[in-house]
C-alpha cells in the first residue's frame, strides 16, 4: 500500500494514543502488511517503540519547524503510513496553534482516526466527536477508537451516543493496566529500556486484534502528498557520532540527509569507554547523561580522546551533548561529576526546572552557519555559563530569547535540538 497513510490523534494528551498506536503498527505487521510509523513533532522517543512494533524506520514529522517539502518528502515511502499525533488534535506552539498535528493533515492530505478516552464519559463523547469532527473541513476525521472502555455496557453507551454522527467507530479497548508505558522525566522510558519491550508489543496487538476492525482501519486510509527529496547540502566526509543510551537523540531524518550527502557515519559508544573515532566532525547528541554521569565521569579513554579531538575537528554538543562537553554535570541527588571541560558551562538536575518550547536559532559558529528551527526540552539548571554564545534565539511566537549556548575554539553546543 504504497503512498496512503492515516493518522491517529486524540482530542487531549493523555488518551492512549501511543499505546493504540504500537498495538496497531504490531498487528498489521504480524499480519503481514507493509507497515510504518511516523511522529508528529519532536519527539524522540516514541518513533523508537514504532520501529520496535513494525521493524520499518519511523520519522517526525513536524509541521512547526519543517517546509512543506520536507514534510511531503519524509511521509513518502513504501507500505502504509500509521502517523502518530501528539497532544490534541489542534494544539500546536502558540500563539496560533502552528505546528499542530491538524496542520500535518492538511500538509500531506491524510485522514484522521480520534482515539477518544472514554474512561470518563458515556453520553458526551458524541459531543466531543461532533466538535473534532466540524472544528475544520480541511481536517478530515474519518473514524474513532474508543480508549479506557469500563465494560461491554460503557461499551454499548458510546457507541449508542455516537451512531447518529454517522462515523465508523473502529473499536472499543478496554482499560488494562498491563498495557500502560513507564515514564520519566523526559517522557517514556525509551524503547530499549523497556524492560519486557516485546511483550508488551504482544499484548498490546492482542488487544487491538480482539477489539479493533483492523479491515475497516485500514481501509480508511488515503493516497497522501509526497515529494522527492532535496538535494542535501554539503556535509563533512566523516562524522562520528555518540550513540548508546546516554545518547540516544539523533533525528533519522538528519543522518538521512548526511548519508545523502555522501557522509560516512562512525558510531561509537561512550558508556562504553570507546575513543572518539578519527573524523571531520563530532556529534554529541541529547539523552539521558545524568543517569549515568558517574561512569561517563570515570571513562577516561572516551573523555581524554575527546579532549584530544577538540583541537583538531569540529565538535557539536545538543542538549545532553552539551551538558558532556561542559566542566560538571550535578546529578539529581546531587553528586558533582566532572565532565569534559570543553565548553564552561556547569550544570544540575538537584533542582530541575523545565525549559520547553520551540527555538528560531542563528548560528555564530563558522561550522554550523544559518538559522535553524529547534526545540528545547529539558530539566537541566544551568549553575554557569561563560563564554562566547552559540546562537541568537527566538521562541515560537517571535519574542527575542537570551543567547542560547557557547563556542570554545572549535567546541560548541547548547540546550536546542536542531530540527531543520
Amino acid at each position: 500500500m504504497s503512498g496512503k497513510g492515516l493518522i491517529l490523534a486524540a482530542p487531549t494528551s493523555g488518551s492512549g494514543k501511543t499505546t493504540v498506536t504500537l498495538g496497531i503498527l504490531r498487528a498489521l505487521s504480524q499480519r503481514g502488511v507493509a507497515v510504518r510509523g511516523a511522529k508528529s513533532g519532536p519527539d524522540y522517543i516514541d518513533p523508537r517503540f514504532h520501529e520496535a512494533a513494525c521493524g520499518q524506520v519511523s520519522v517526525n514529522l513536524d509541521a512547526w519547524a519543517m517546509p512543506k517539502h520536507q514534510i511531503r518528502s519524509l511521509a513518502k515511502g513504501d507500505g502504509l503510513l500509521i502517523v502518530e499525533g501528539a497532544m490534541g488534535l489542534f494544539d500546536g506552539a502558540p500563539p496560533d496553534g502552528d505546528g499542530a498535528t491538524a496542520d500535518l493533515a492538511r500538509i500531506i492530505g491524510l485522514p484522521v482516526v480520534l482515539v477518544v478516552n472514554a474512561a470518563s464519559m458515556s453520553h458526551s463523547v458524541a459531543a466531543l466527536v461532533r466538535g473534532f469532527a466540524s472544528h475544520d473541513p480541511e481536517v478530515r476525521v474519518s473514524g474513532v477508537i474508543l480508549n479506557n472502555v469500563g465494560s461491554p455496557r460503557h461499551e454499548a453507551m458510546l457507541r449508542r451516543a455516537l451512531s447518529p454522527l454517522g462515523l465508523p467507530v473502529l473499536g472499543a479497548l478496554p482499560r488494562d493496566p498491563n498495557l500502560a508505558l513507564p515514564d520519566r522525566h523526559l517522557g517514556l522510558v525509551q524503547a530499549a529500556e523497556h524492560p519486557d519491550l516485546t511483550g508488551f508489543l504482544d499484548r498490546a496487538a492482542d488487544a487491538v486484534r480482539a477489539r479493533l476492525d483492523l479491515d475497516a482501519l485500514v481501509a480508511l486510509a488515503r493516497d497522501m502528498a509526497t515529494a522527492p527529496p532535496r538535494a542535501a547540502p554539503a556535509a563533512p566526509k566523516r562524522i562520528a557520532i555518540a550513540r548508546d543510551a546516554a545518547f540516544s537523540f539523533a533525528y533519522p531524518h538528519q543522518l538521512a540527509a548526511w548519508n545523502r550527502a555522501g557522509s560516512k557515519i562512525l558510531p561509537f559508544s561512550p558508556l562504553a569507554d570507546e575513543a572518539v573515532p578519527e573524523a571531520d566532525f563530532v556529534y554529541l547528541p541529547g539523552g539521558y547523561p545524568e543517569l549515568h554521569a558517574g561512569r561517563i565521569a570515570s571513562n577516561t579513554t572516551f573523555l581524554n580522546s575527546l579532549r584530544d579531538a577538540a583541537s583538531t575537528t569540529d565538535i557539536y554538543g545538543e542538549c545532553g551533548g552539551y551538558m558532556v562537553l561542559g566542566e560538571t554535570l550535578t546529578d539529581a541527588d546531587g553528586t558533582v561529576h566532572r565532565m569534559a571541560g570543553l565548553l564552561g558551562v556547569a550544570t544540575s538536575f538537584a533542582q530541575r526546572k523545565l525549559h520547553l518550547g520551540y527555538r528560531r536559532l542563528t548560528s555564530h559558529w563558522s561550522a554550523l552557519p544559518g538559522t535553524h528551527m529547534a526545540h528545547e526540552f529539558h530539566y537541566a539548571t544551568t549553575l554557569a555559563a561563560d563564554g562566547a554564545p552559540l546562537f541568537d534565539a527566538q521562541d515560537a511566537e517571535g519574542a527575542t530569547l537570551p543567547a542560547m549556548g557557547l563556542i570554545q575554539g572549535r567546541v560548541a553546543g547548547s540546550f536546542a535540538h536542531i530540527i531543520a
